[in-house]
């Protein structure tokens, strides 16, 4: 099984080029990456800023695969003025859904057969950062608000489990935040701990503490920033495996997206 995390940063080309194709650059990728399931982070769902595609719902389609659900972050466009999720919006979007109002979140493609999905609401921080955008050439730092995070979790006909989050930028609380994913997953009715992963875009740079005192970190391989990785922010957890169990591999920065995927095989036998 060939599972593959990516935070697509909507399929913005890195370096910036309004000339560049993103769908033809995202199709390659995808081609290349040749997963059976892909959990994406950083996604747009019918948002003018990427074409108005439903971008979860693409990739299936470019993947072959028949399976995908996207989990709405936020209402509207993160660029843009935006809203917190409410009890009126559909929380959780698949390919038998109707085509629901604008959003951006996280997602997962997959060919195995899914028997049920699951989404985790996670609070945003109260307090936001500070961080650096180029701006005409020089790097300038501005106040960014968190937003409201979920984790979307997929139960596999062959018994597996899987969980795709994208969790806060602000120190601390991403940790709290994946604790609170580690809980859940045990309520998910997989009771193998070997076949219940967590992937995503963490935001936490550090080892020891995305994989805590009872699972581990199956990659060591850093995916930040695409162009010139040094550090690790992307992860696959998991509480009965471990790194010599998995084939890792990471793909070099394809002219798409600020991180670069990040991709695992597991025999399933």
């Amino acid at each position: 099984m060939r599972i593959t995390s990516w935070n697509l940063l909507h399929a913005e080309a890195i370096p910036p080029d309004k000339a560049a194709d993103n769908g033809a650059l995202l199709r390659a990728q995808i081609a290349r990456l040749q997963s059976d399931l892909i959990g994406l982070q950083e996604i747009d769902y019918f948002l003018a800023r990427s074409g108005t595609h439903n971008q979860v719902g693409n990739i299936a389609a470019m993947m072959g695969a028949a399976h995908w659900a996207f989990a709405p972050s936020l209402m509207g466009s993160p660029d843009d003025d935006w809203r917190n999720p409410t009890v009126s919006d559909e929380k959780l979007i698949t390919e038998n859904s109707k085509v629901a109002p604008p959003a951006y979140g996280i997602g997962i493609a997959s060919k195995i057969p899914v028997l049920s999905w699951h989404r985790l609401d996670l609070r945003r921080s109260p307090i936001g950062v500070l961080m650096a955008f180029p701006v005409d050439g020089k790097m300038k730092s501005f106040y960014v608000r968190d937003h409201p995070r979920s984790a979307l979790a997929a139960h596999l006909d062959n018994g597996w489990l899987v969980i795709n989050t994208h969790l806060s930028f602000v120190p601390f609380f991403n940790f709290a935040q994946l604790i609170k994913i580690k809980r859940w997953s045990k309520t998910l009715g997989v009771s193998d701990k070997s076949k219940i992963l967590i992937m995503g875009d963490l935001n936490i740079p550090f080892a020891i503490f995305a994989r805590g005192f009872t699972w581990r970190s199956l990659t060591a391989l850093r995916t930040f920033p695409s162009w010139y990785p040094n550090v690790q922010i992307d992860y696959f957890l998991s509480q009965g495996l471990s790194a010599k169990d998995v084939r890792n591999i990471v793909f070099p920065h394809a002219g798409i997206s600020d991180h670069l995927p990040l991709q695992i095989d597991i025999d399933v036998n």
